[in-house]
């Protein structure tokens, strides 16, 4: 077996996460990450943090590449020299946030979209065998979600439990005809791409569409890291602001462990152009108010927020992926972190640095 795996985005959340496990398991990690969230989110959103305790952790077995993925002679000539040895690609940089992507639309759809063929063809010229893993993001929906007939309960948004939808979305929902936001549409570009090069030059991709990723690796800023940036707040005791819904809206949370483990599972018995909902599901999932009440349980400190009445344009009201098809496709795959857990390991794990 081929033993290189490339990671983009590899001081991220889930790049490093994937760094990690894939040097545990013996392979060669070749890391691409230039440090674009510092540019995107200021010094909250820097992963160089992440990057120095990475290297002191993998030592030998990971290689860092300062390199732009929008770099596409940059990112040729690395898989040129790389070649057959290549034997796994995962694809986590981007620019994630709604509300950055409408400030520099250009340097969004450079970085998703255009960023994201520049990797697809340097494998497909160097290493076309190697299982191609893209994280993609429920977000290629729009805000298809927010038609669905949500009830109002005293802590979330729900659905009504005979809905086809209650155990969470699945990939038959439509993306056509909906508010993606500038970031949602650069991704959906993305997304079809990388369905594309497995259909028509028979590549082994996969599209995992994430609800929230998280986890202590997050380098959480306000525009972008759910969870991570809410523990940030009430251990540092800085105001959340809470953008509508009545601090209502639901999200499900899947730990970055659980997600490179799904990663895992697909390099091991790849397939040609999958799309998989990924995220916490009905295993783990939380409104704003149900997550800050779990994290003052924790921490021990009264969450400080301010309601802002406006919701984010395009943002879920209610979000719960349904996990079955991977689960049909790779049924020993399980979900190990909840979102107790998930904010607990985050708060353990950040204890020296947030403090109030």
């Amino acid at each position: 077996m081929s033993s290189v795996v490339v990671i983009t985005g590899s001081a991220g959340l889930i790049g490093s996460e994937a760094v990690r496990h894939f040097a545990g398991l013996g392979m060669d990690v070749v890391g691409v990450d230039n440090d674009m969230r510092g540019y995107f989110f200021g010094a909250d959103g820097s992963t160089q943090w992440n990057l120095q305790r990475l290297t002191k952790e993998v030592g030998d077995r990971y290689t860092h590449h300062s390199l732009d993925i929008r770099d596409r002679d940059g990112l040729d000539a690395l898989f040129a020299k790389l070649g057959k040895n290549v034997g796994l690609v995962i694809h986590a940089a981007a620019q994630p946030s709604h509300d950055w992507a409408a400030r520099e639309p250009f340097t969004d759809f450079d970085v998703n979209a255009v960023g994201t063929i520049n990797m697809l063809e340097a494998t497909r010229r160097h290493a076309k065998d190697a299982p191609f893993i893209f994280t993609s993001t429920n977000k290629v929906y729009g805000d298809t979600p927010n038609s669905l007939p949500l009830i109002e309960q005293p802590t979330r948004w729900e659905l009504p439990e005979d809905h086809k939808w209650y155990g969470g979305i699945d990939e038959t929902m439509s993306i056509d005809s909906s508010m993606h936001s500038v970031f949602g549409a650069s991704k959906v570009a993305a997304d079809i791409m990388v369905q594309e090069y497995g259909r028509y030059f028979d590549m082994p991709t996969a599209v995992f569409r994430g609800g929230t990723l998280t986890g202590p690796g997050h380098s959480a800023a306000e525009l972008h890291g759910f969870l991570a940036y809410l523990m940030r707040c009430v251990m540092e005791q800085r105001v959340y602001k809470i953008f509508g819904y009545q601090g209502k809206m639901v999200r499900d949370a899947i730990h970055s462990h659980d997600l490179v483990s799904a990663f895992e599972a697909f390099h091991k018995a790849p397939r040609i152009a999958e799309i998989y909902n990924m995220g916490g599901g009905r295993y783990s999932n939380c409104s704003h108010i149900e997550a800050f009440k779990i994290a003052s349980e924790i921490t021990g400190l009264e969450a400080r927020t301010e309601y802002v009445d406006q919701n984010r344009a395009g943002d879920h009201q209610w979000w719960i992926s349904s996990t079955a098809r991977f689960e049909e496709h790779y049924p020993d795959w399980k979900m190990t972190y909840d979102v107790p857990a998930i904010l607990r390991e985050i708060y353990e794990s950040n204890q020296d640095v947030w403090k109030a």
